[in-house]
């Protein structure tokens, strides 16, 4: 009852997944990403153990759609699951049970993939996918934003609005950007408005944080409370 997009910058080594629903927090449940390896989405009737397994699987060396695959052996449920998944080579790969509830499908591409169910049509999807393509001269997050935006003016999920998620991974083992709309009557207007806010108030300090390449992070305490100084902010370390 979903429809997301993955996707991987080969410039940025980012891989991210944007996806909106009519029901209540999608992006606790839908969207994995793994650093240098993939990105995941796993929706209809969401079995949350596929992503995990997928991500092993592309991590070992294997192809989004033989990770799919191998993950969904076993499951018995497979019927009314949907996934897909994009790697570091730009290969994707796509699922969409014969059980999974109309209008359903999928449409991979080269570095990316879109994938959805109980939808108002195939212009979600093929909308989408459009958008996307089209936004390549956009950074990832606003170019994810302009495809979700093109899916919902197509029609969206049948059943209406609720949610909205997006997850972006870099270098590190942990999300650059996790932005969650849980309960709203508009999501991905609300996702668009704190993709600006984190694109002001936390993109900009991304490089000073505790990363692998510096475990520290940016920790001059001299140098941060001047800046505070500078921005008229009366808080001070102890000394």
């Amino acid at each position: 009852m979903t429809w997301s997009i993955v996707a991987h910058d080969p410039e940025t080594g980012a891989f991210a997944v944007a996806v909106s629903t009519c029901n209540f927090a999608v992006g606790a449940s839908c969207p994995f990403v793994r650093s240098g390896v993939g990105a995941v989405s796993t929706q209809s009737f969401t079995n949350r153990y596929l992503a995990p397994a997928i991500l092993d699987g592309l991590e070992r060396g294997l192809h989004p759609a033989d990770a799919i695959q191998g993950a969904l052996t076993g499951d018995k449920g497979r019927g009314i699951r949907q996934v897909h998944a994009v790697d570091r080579h730009g290969n994707s790969a796509s699922w969409t049970g014969d059980n999974c509830v109309e209008w359903c499908g999928d449409s991979p591409h080269r570095g990316f993939s879109v994938a959805g169910n109980m939808l108002a049509g195939p212009a979600v999807v093929a909308d989408t996918a459009a958008a996307f393509k089209a936004g390549a001269a956009l950074p990832l997050p606003e170019r994810l934003m302009a495809a979700m935006e093109a899916g919902q003016a197509a029609g969206g999920d049948k059943r209406g609005k609720q949610s909205a998620a997006m997850l972006l991974t870099t270098t590190e083992d942990f999300p650059d950007l996790n932005l969650r709309v849980d309960d709203h009557p508009e999501p991905l207007a609300e996702l668009r408005r704190m993709l600006e806010i984190w694109r002001v108030m936390r993109a900009p300090s991304l490089h000073e944080a505790p990363r692998k390449a510096d475990p520290s992070g940016y920790c001059d305490i001299d140098a941060i409370e001047a800046g505070w100084i500078a921005r008229g902010v009366a808080l001070r370390f102890r000394r």
